[in-house]
């Protein structure tokens, strides 16, 4: 199945980096790029993308609101953010816009590939740095103080490095950006609930209602493994990993895997130090 994508940057050496360098993956077609969250929208009306690779600070409409409106518009696409800004504010934001995964732009083409099809499969993807500041933030480890800082920090050095290695490999492959591609241009969004408040007390009795397998199936995901690597170690059938996830989604009030995952940290479900 070819994933239909969407780019939206403000810079047009990454955007047109992108389009290019997505161009050249099997299973991946790029129906248009756009410079801010307002052209993304329009564009996301007429193409109808699988998926939306998202930056997060554009003029006229920024990632976040850009990602709530689409997300609550046309709920069959989804957004993976593709930005220099890893600091929690940022990272909350995107994720209680919607986005379903979360990449610095140091990510590699596999990566960005692997996210994209993680996502359209109604997964969620988070990058490793980024996974481990959400859990410090939930659980107060790392020295972090559990709340998100009032300022963001950029990372320059991914924006220059992401931006001359694609740019590189897009002129490298000759090609030139389809006519989907547009030039620069001049909230009711569902916000999910991280679970409750539960915790899973001494005797180890799963919070809310969860299951003795619910919750050993939460702790996998909380150490990253994917559906089919939680079926090899639980020695059970990939559709009955499945129907423990959705059961559990269901009982702690999580939308998706990074919900489940800060839940498994805050209800002491999982281990910091198993991650």
């Amino acid at each position: 199945m070819t994933a239909r994508v969407l780019v939206v940057d403000d810079q047009a050496v990454v955007r047109d980096g992108l389009v290019l360098l997505l161009g050249l993956l099997p299973g991946i077609e790029v129906v248009g790029s756009a410079s801010d969250g307002e052209t993304a929208l329009r564009l996301v009306a007429d193409e109808r993308p699988d998926v939306v690779l998202m930056d997060l600070r554009m003029p006229r409409m920024d990632g976040v609101e850009a990602t709530r409106r689409i997300r609550a518009g046309f709920p069959d696409t989804q957004v993976v953010v593709l930005t220099t800004y890893t600091d929690d504010e940022s990272v909350f934001a995107a994720l209680r816009a919607g986005a379903r995964g979360f990449l610095t732009k140091s990510a590699d083409a596999e990566e960005i590939a692997r996210a994209v099809t993680t996502v359209m499969n109604g997964d969620a993807q988070l990058d490793p740095g980024v996974q481990r500041r959400l859990l410090n933030t939930v659980t107060g480890t790392g020295g972090g103080t559990g709340t998100a800082p009032p300022a963001e920090t950029p990372a320059p050095a991914h924006r220059s490095r992401f931006s001359s290695r694609h740019a590189r490999e897009a002129r490298r492959a000759g090609r030139t950006p389809g006519a989907g591609t547009q030039p620069d241009a001049g909230t009711a969004g569902s916000t999910g609930r991280a679970g409750s408040t539960g915790t899973a007390g001494s005797a180890g009795t799963p919070p809310d209602g969860l299951t003795p397998r619910e919750a050993e199936v939460l702790r996998l995901i909380a150490r990253g493994l994917s559906n089919a690597e939680i079926a090899a170690a639980l020695f059970i059938g990939e559709a009955t990993v499945k129907t423990h996830i959705n059961n559990l989604f269901a009982k702690v009030r999580v939308r998706d895997r990074a919900q489940a995952v800060a839940y498994a940290y805050r209800t002491g479900l999982a281990d910091p130090r198993e991650g």
